[in-house]
């Protein structure tokens, strides 16, 4: 059995390289990044494998994604959880990746105060389990998908890859731990590593009639009653949190160029904003203007575990990767 698989596994490598096209590990690429990443990724054109547990993931964004590309061995689905090493290292056995992009994660600040050992397991020890598994099978190319709640509350805005990072929540403390394994870990190989820490993108979703649309938009069609902004007690102008909010196409491209110019025995870590700080108030009424609707708006008390304000400067992508926002 053993050296049936060994074939395979050479037959699967020699066609690889023989299309030159690149095989990528999506983990989390039924979210609302990941999902929009594999769509890139697929039209580029890439080989993509996704790998979800669909916790919080979307099934009509993978079956947009199958109708869109059909074509054998162009896209794959495996169901699974990154917490379950045996079958992770089942589907490093059974593909030949030549890179891996990690998104999968629970992302909500709130609801990681409340589950802290949640998030450390979901986060921190998931990204151990790829690590353990890339390491097992040669693979040597990774980009992380990382966040500026690394930064904590930061003194000086804009933040830099130098600001200090002092997380504040679990979440924030999750993934820069995280962080600092896949560094410690680069230094004893050659892997190629990016390390993207991104801002706030505005919920959206691939959603099964193809259309990406965001609570703002879904509340202007009366789908949900309304937004819901938690905090006006922040010292900032109006009393609500200054985020860098930033569309998902261009986080996207971040993590293709980041994929594209990823260099063996290398670690890349970069911001991903549009450096443009706005208050949740500024884009709700941007999305009142936009859409013509009066949306209802309820003002409630804060998040646990949240910061009142935090922007990018987008100066290092933009000058090593030419990465620049569109959307904004």
């Amino acid at each position: 059995m053993f050296f049936f698989r060994r074939i395979l596994l050479s037959l699967l490598w020699f066609s690889r390289h023989e299309t030159g096209v690149t095989h990528v590990l999506v983990t989390g690429g039924a979210g609302y990044i990941g999902s929009h990443a594999a769509l890139r990724l697929l039209k580029d054109p890439y080989r993509v494998t996704i790998v979800d547990n669909l916790s919080r993931g979307n099934m009509g964004a993978v079956k947009i994604l199958q109708k869109l590309f059909p074509e054998p061995g162009r896209l794959q689905f495996i169901y699974a959880d990154l917490g379950d090493a045996k079958s992770v290292n089942k589907i490093f056995a059974e593909n030949a990746f030549d890179a891996v992009i990690h998104f999968a994660a629970v992302a909500y600040v709130g609801e990681s105060t409340l589950e802290p050992l949640r998030y450390y397991h979901n986060i921190t020890s998931n990204t151990l389990v790829i690590l353990e598994a890339m390491a097992a099978h040669h693979v040597k190319t990774l980009i992380y998908s990382s966040t500026c709640a690394t930064y904590g509350e930061p003194l000086k805005m804009p933040i830099t890859e130098q600001t200090p990072q002092m997380p504040i929540n679990p979440y924030g403390k999750a993934k820069k731990m995280s962080e600092d394994i896949i560094i410690d870990f680069s230094k004893t190989t050659n892997m190629a590593v990016m390390i993207l820490r991104l801002e706030k993108a505005p919920r959206a979703e691939l959603r099964e009639h193809g259309r990406i649309s965001g609570a703002c938009f879904d509340a202007a069609r009366g789908i949900i009653p309304g937004l819901k902004v938690r905090g006006t007690d922040y010292k900032t102008a109006d009393g609500t949190c200054i985020r860098d909010y930033i569309d998902v196409t261009d986080l996207v491209d971040a993590h293709v160029l980041a994929l594209a110019n990823a260099k063996p025995g290398k670690v890349g870590i970069y911001n991903v904003g549009t450096g443009k700080g706005r208050s949740v108030k500024e884009f709700v009424e941007a999305c009142k203007k936009a859409t013509g609707v009066d949306i209802k708006v309820e003002y409630l008390s804060r998040r646990p575990g949240d910061y009142a304000e935090v922007y990018s400067d987008p100066t290092k992508i933009r000058r090593e990767l030419n990465w620049t926002a569109k959307v904004y």
